[in-house]
C-alpha cells in the first residue's frame, strides 16, 4: 500500500513538474512572440518617418528644376498610372524652389483614359502656375498615350533620333473559329443583349459589331487629335499622314512641329530652365510601402493558414 502511494505521489509530482515545465516554455515563446512583434512595429514605424521625412522636402530649400518620370506603359495601378504621375507633379509645383518642371518621357503609350487623366492635370497646373513652365523631355520613345501627355507640355524636346508619334488607336484580338472547326468544338455562349459578346474571339465575325468597334475607336481617334492640336497649336505643320498612326524620328518630329526641338533632361534644366540643379519627384515604391506589403502578405498567409487549421480535415 505504501508502495502504491509513494509510486502515486511520484507520477504525481512528475506531472506537475512537467505541466510547469511546459507552462513556463509556453509563457517563454509567447514573450518572444510580443516582443518580436513591438521590434517590428517600431522598426516599421521608424523607416515609415524617415521615408516621409525624406519626400517632406526633397529640395532642401534649393533652387532647382523639378523632374518627373513617366516610364513604361501608361496604365492604372503601374509606375506610369494617372494617380501617381499627377501626384508627383502637384508636389513639383506646389514646391517654392521649383523653378520649372520636366515631365522625362519613355513611354509606347497605354490607356487612353489615364492618358487623358494626365493631360487634363498639366493644363490645370500649367494654368495655376504659370510661372512655373513644364517641359517634356522625350528619351527613347513618345509614342501614343505617351504623345497625348506630352501635347500639354509648353514646349517638348527630343532627340534626333527619338522615336515620336503614332497618333491613333487600335482594338486588336484573335478569332479562333476555323480552329474550332478543324478541332470540332462548338462555342456555346449565352448573353442577353444581342451585342454582348462583341467581338468574343470564339464566334464568327458580326460585320455590324465590326463597324460599331470602328466607330467607337474613331470617337477616341478624334479626341487624341482635338488634344494634340490644342497642345500644339501653331506649331503644328499638319500632313495628310500626321494622324494616321504612323511614327517619325525626333529629327522629323521636329519638322512636323510635334516637337520644338533637341534636349535633355540635363541641357534643359541648365540653358532652358536655369536651374541645373535636378530634383527627382516621381513616385516611387519607398523601403516602407515594400516592408507593409510583404508584412500584410505574412500577416494574411498567417490568418489563412490559423483559418485552415481550425477547420475538420479527413484523414
Amino acid at each position: 500500500m505504501t508502495d502504491n502511494n509513494t509510486s502515486w505521489e511520484r507520477d504525481l509530482v512528475t506531472k506537475l513538474a512537467t505541466d510547469a515545465l511546459a507552462e513556463q516554455k509556453r509563457r517563454r515563446r509567447w514573450g518572444i512572440f510580443f516582443k518580436f512583434l513591438t521590434f517590428a512595429y517600431v522598426t516599421f514605424l521608424l523607416v515609415a518617418l524617415i521615408d516621409w521625412e525624406g519626400r517632406a522636402d526633397l529640395s532642401g530649400g534649393k533652387k532647382h528644376t523639378a523632374m518627373v518620370e513617366l516610364n513604361g506603359i501608361i496604365s492604372p495601378g503601374a509606375d506610369a498610372s494617372a494617380e501617381k504621375i499627377n501626384s508627383a507633379l502637384q508636389a513639383a509645383f506646389k514646391d517654392k524652389n521649383t523653378q520649372g518642371v520636366i515631365m522625362r518621357i519613355n513611354s509606347p503609350g497605354g490607356s487612353p483614359v489615364q492618358s487623358q487623366t494626365i493631360y487634363d492635370e498639366m493644363k490645370r497646373l500649367r494654368k495655376k502656375y504659370p510661372d512655373i513652365p513644364l517641359y517634356v523631355v522625350v528619351e527613347d520613345i513618345c509614342a501614343s498615350g505617351g504623345y497625348f501627355v506630352a501635347a500639354g507640355a509648353d514646349k517638348i524636346y527630343v532627340s534626333p533620333s527619338s522615336i515620336v508619334g503614332s497618333i491613333g488607336v487600335l482594338m486588336n484580338g484573335f478569332g479562333f473559329t476555323g480552329l474550332m472547326d478543324k478541332l470540332g468544338v462548338d462555342r456555346r455562349l449565352i448573353t442577353a443583349g444581342e451585342h454582348k459578346g462583341m467581338l468574343d474571339p470564339f464566334s464568327p465575325v458580326d460585320p455590324k459589331e465590326i463597324e460599331y468597334a470602328k466607330t467607337l475607336i474613331k470617337d477616341v481617334h478624334q479626341q487624341f487629335i482635338n488634344v494634340v492640336k490644342e497642345g500644339r497649336g501653331k506649331r503644328l505643320k499638319e500632313t495628310p499622314d500626321m494622324f494616321s498612326g504612323l511614327i517619325w524620328t525626333g529629327a522629323k518630329s521636329v519638322e512636323l512641329g510635334l516637337a520644338d526641338g533637341y534636349g535633355t533632361l540635363d541641357t534643359v534644366a541648365r540653358d532652358v530652365i536655369k536651374a541645373e540643379d535636378i530634383v527627382d519627384y516621381t513616385q516611387k515604391e519607398g523601403f516602407a510601402e515594400k516592408v507593409a506589403k510583404r508584412f500584410g502578405a505574412s500577416m494574411a498567409n498567417a490568418v489563412v493558414e490559423s483559418a485552415l487549421r481550425a477547420l475538420p480535415v479527413l484523414r
